[in-house]
């Protein structure tokens, strides 16, 4: 319940504290008063859109706050989720509008995001604004009291879940028949890259080795010239001696005469040395000889696969043969992705048929229930309208097929006839008392059914009079009994049955301002709030009297 709303410089408020009782509040003003800005106050709280315009004249910023009390299981959870800290059973909300036009919002002094201040107001308050009658005519509140009476929430719940992983599995079948319809038209581009670069059996590293084969092959005559060369000048044959012989011949010699000068013993090892090098540089020189290939042949299947080479790699905008490869390996992963996606398609297939079994079996346990309250429910409240005075009113509940949805594949229709007679769709027939009954009624019955701690009615009984307005208030008063109810009336019928009353009133501050404000009034001052609802802006006597009997009846 509401405990307790400080205000500061909200609009025509510049200072408000005021605390509130359990059981049925009475709000009245005159028109224009302000009974408004304190919706709009309690709105703020619930989330709704902050501007700077919402600051008093003069104010820097502006300052809402209200003390709850009572909470649940789940909207602990929702706060536990948020990292908010509970105080026992008191929520203390707050939000801060600056001059810039920003807000910050609060819950128990922790910085919370306006989201969670519209999840935790949607636990705490119900505000029923004037336009909130035009509900009527929406298939999708009609639906959900319709589900609040049958006790249909946890159906809700699964057919909301399987919904959602019906409409998720859809979507990824339809990507994934999209992915295939792309890959089967690029199919035949894709196999032919692929079967080119396959055929061109290609190797790591084979461009470099081709380049260097290549390099020997157009030069292989000057190679084998230089080598030749150089093999005449280690070896030249006939009688004149190899270096390899001349150097051994000088190794021996020094061998002969080291013994008279032994510093000779290192230099004739090292002569060894250069000889045995020597051999080895001339072996080598031999064998690369032998291996130079002057065939013109070879040169020509060397230059025509570098060709075929750098034509793949300019083609496919590579650089190296391992990138060539890369895109080779690219292309035969699509055609394999388009065999994969098949079997991808058909596993999905059978889980939306799966999904969609289980979706339509919560739809079916959704709609049984459905028509088996309707009956009920609308006994209810034809019953609830005929206490209005609506002696021959009908009210019917109608469950038809309609497009699946998160709620299921039923469309509820309110039907609505105040002769007794060929009840219609209540938005074609209902005039504005008539409909301020039905939502009365209808509110009653949510009242009992989801627990709603406190609920806000702004003039629901609007377009009524007399001892319909007299019943209005007795059945507002009796919803009081279990929960907190403010009414904002203007009828006095109403407004002598609450348990509280407060009225709002607006004057000129001392620097010229409008300001309003708001007091409880008891005793005199209630009876003569009561006597201006009946007679207007002069009070009769007859007025007073008239309102003493409302009071203490």
């Amino acid at each position: 319940m509401l405990r307790s709303l400080h205000i500061r410089n909200y609009i025509l408020i510049d200072s408000l504290d005021i605390s509130f009782p359990e059981g049925l509040v009475i709000i009245t003003g005159q028109t224009g008063a302000g009974k408004s800005i304190l919706l709009g106050a309690l709105s703020l709280l619930a989330g709704a859109r902050a501007d700077a315009s919402l600051i008093s004249e003069g104010a820097d910023s502006c300052v809402v706050e209200a003390e709850f009390s009572g909470r649940d299981e789940a909207l602990g959870a929702l706060l536990a989720a948020a990292d908010v800290e509970e105080d026992g059973d008191r929520l203390l909300i707050r939000r801060v509008v600056s001059a810039s036009g920003r807000s910050r919002s609060f819950i128990n002094d922790c910085p919370v995001q306006v989201g969670l201040l519209q999840q935790v107001a949607e636990r705490l308050v119900d505000i029923h604004s004037q336009h909130k009658s035009l509900l009527l005519t929406d298939p999708h509140f009609q639906l959900s009291v319709l589900d609040h009476f049958a006790g249909n929430g946890g159906r809700v719940g699964t057919c909301r879940e399987a919904w959602r992983s019906l409409q998720d599995l859809r979507a990824r079948l339809e990507s994934a028949r999209a992915d295939l319809a792309r890959m089967q038209a690029d199919r035949d581009y894709n196999e032919a890259q692929w079967r080119q670069l396959d055929e061109a059996r290609l190797k790591p590293g084979e461009w470099e080795e081709l380049e260097e084969e290549q390099r020997s092959l157009a030069n292989a005559e000057q190679i084998k010239e230089g080598i030749g060369h150089a093999l005449s000048l280690l070896a030249p044959g006939g009688e004149i001696p190899g270096m390899s012989a001349s150097i051994k011949e000088a190794s021996r010699q020094l061998e002969h005469v080291s013994r008279f000068l032994p510093a000779l013993e290192g230099l004739q090892s090292r002569l060894d040395s250069v000889r045995i090098e020597l051999d080895d540089i001339q072996s080598e020189l031999e064998t690369l000889d032998g291996r130079v290939d002057l065939s013109p042949g070879r040169l020509e299947a060397v230059e025509e696969r570098m060709s075929t080479l750098y034509g793949l790699l300019k083609k496919h905008h590579c650089t190296t043969i391992d990138e060539l490869i890369a895109v080779r390996d690219r292309y035969s992963e699509m055609l394999f992705d388009a065999t994969a996606a098949g079997d991808r398609i058909r596993e999905l297939e059978q889980a939306v048929e799966a999904a969609e079994g289980r979706y339509h079996a919560v739809c079916a346990e959704l709609t049984a229930s459905r028509c088996q309250a309707a009956p009920g429910f609308a006994a209810a409240i034809t019953e609830s309208l005929r206490f209005l005075e609506l002696e021959r009113a009908v009210f019917d509940v109608a469950v038809s097929a309609a497009p699946e949805s998160a709620t299921g594949s039923d469309r509820v229709t309110y039907l609505f006839s105040s002769t007794g007679r060929d009840p219609v769709d209540v938005s074609k027939c209902a005039s504005g008392g008539e409909l301020s009954r039905i939502m009365l009624s209808l509110k009653a019955m949510m009242a009992r059914f989801v627990g709603m701690p406190t609920l806000i009615f702004d003039e629901i009984d609007a377009g009524v009079s007399g001892s319909v307005a007299d019943k209005m208030g007795r059945m507002i008063c009796e919803m009081g009994r279990d929960m907190q109810v403010f009414s904002i009336t203007h009828l006095p019928q109403v407004a002598a049955k609450g348990d509280a009353h407060y009225v709002v009133s607006k004057s000129v501050s001392a620097d010229g301002r409008t300001v309003s404000s708001i007091r409880e009034v008891q005793g005199e001052a209630r009876t003569m709030e009561i006597a201006r609802l009946l007679s207007g802006a002069t009070i009769t006597p007859a007025a007073v009297a008239n309102a003493r009997e409302l009071l203490s009846a």
